[in-house]
């Protein structure tokens, strides 16, 4: 059984925690949090709670929040962390997991060059085999990958994608959603980039725009081929992928709050939609270039990357075991309307 630490629990953090917590060959030990928050009162209903630091530690004074003790106690218990703090702590983290000799997962606000290894199950899985650090790409880039990947398998592509992004998180009361559509004015976006660390080679260019909403992100993809391809095909070969999902316009599933209510409705844990869900009678083709729409639920579709990731760092189990395994667990496949 593999033990694991959280490090950070927040929108990504308590996601993998659970999904962790649902897998037969590892097992959460502990997880940290900063702040006897309520977040952190829920999670010690589930978890052992440990302070990142001494200091953290003094916050939990006067609390009724047990703590166990802080980030090094815990990794005396582990063998791995998922480090899900916020954006740029991970590389602070990474000498202590370093000194300790534990193998950890990073997420993708972190840079690439932190592991020079960043993952997607599909895409990659083998080369995250037996390595002590890695990095999850972040939710756009993992959706964009999941949906590419197939692609692949015709030959050499092209891609031109659009990114519709959400302002922030439904939770985040910092922040909240902007009166504004705000372009990303660096062109290319970073987010091309950052597929290609992973889809090597692939000729990729990406832009962005923040949209005044907090549920999901919608992208807008072109993809050329060297030659004509058929939407049958194409469709059939994404069927291959249980966490590729389709739905139908006809259906009355025209907006991402509409995709949100399916997961509500079908029993999601949170409402969590770990799936990169297209619009089937969106899937349009013109000669050899492609053209579709995908959506993102930006909480959840990295977490079963991170459960992956873990198993072939550990070489617990090839590939298609581990992503069957993951799948199964988390219910991912279950939601294909349009298959």
């Amino acid at each position: 059984m593999l033990k694991v630490a959280i490090n950070g629990y927040g929108t990504i953090g308590k996601r993998v925690a659970d999904a962790i917590s649902l897998q037969d060959d590892m097992q959460v030990v502990g997880i940290v949090k900063a702040h006897p928050d309520y977040m952190a009162k829920i999670a010690s209903k589930k978890y052992k709670i440990y302070a990142p630091d001494e200091k953290s530690l003094k916050n939990f004074e006067g609390s009724d929040i047990k703590v166990e003790g802080t980030l090094v106690n815990l990794l005396d218990e582990v063998e791995a962390v998922v480090d899900a703090t916020p954006d740029d702590v991970g590389k602070l983290n990474k000498p202590v997991y370093e000194k300790f000799k534990k193998r950890a997962i990073f997420q993708g606000g972190e840079d690439h060059e932190l592991t020079n290894l960043s993952f997607n199950a599909y895409a990659n899985y083998d080369e995250a085999w037996g390595k002590d650090y890695v990095r999850v790409v972040s939710c756009n880039t993992t959706a964009l990958i999941r949906t590419l990947f197939p692609l692949t398998s015709y030959g050499k592509i092209s891609v031109r994608a659009t990114l519709v992004r959400r302002a922030t998180d439904p939770n985040d009361h910092k922040k909240g959603p902007i009166n504004s559509i705000e372009p990303d004015l660096k062109i290319p976006s970073h987010h091309g980039p950052d597929v290609a660390t992973v889809i090597h080679g692939l000729d990729i260019l990406t832009m962005a725009v923040k949209a005044p909403t907090t549920l999901m992100h919608v992208h807008s993809v072109n993809v050329k081929f060297d030659k004509e391809v058929k939407k049958d095909d194409l469709i059939e070969n994404w069927k291959k992928y249980k966490r590729v999902m389709f739905v139908n316009g006809k259906d009355e599933i025209k907006s991402t709050g509409q995709i949100m209510e399916v997961a509500r409705e079908t029993g999601r844990p949170r409402g969590d939609l770990y799936e990169i869900v297209l619009w089937k009678d969106a899937v349009a083709i013109k000669g050899n270039e492609l053209f579709y729409y995908q959506a993102v639920h930006q909480e959840s579709d990295v977490v079963p990357e991170n459960i992956d990731a873990l198993r072939s760092m550990f070489q617990l189990m090839d590939r298609d075991s581990s992503i069957e395994k993951t799948d199964r667990k988390l219910r991912i496949g279950e939601l294909a309307y349009a298959r």
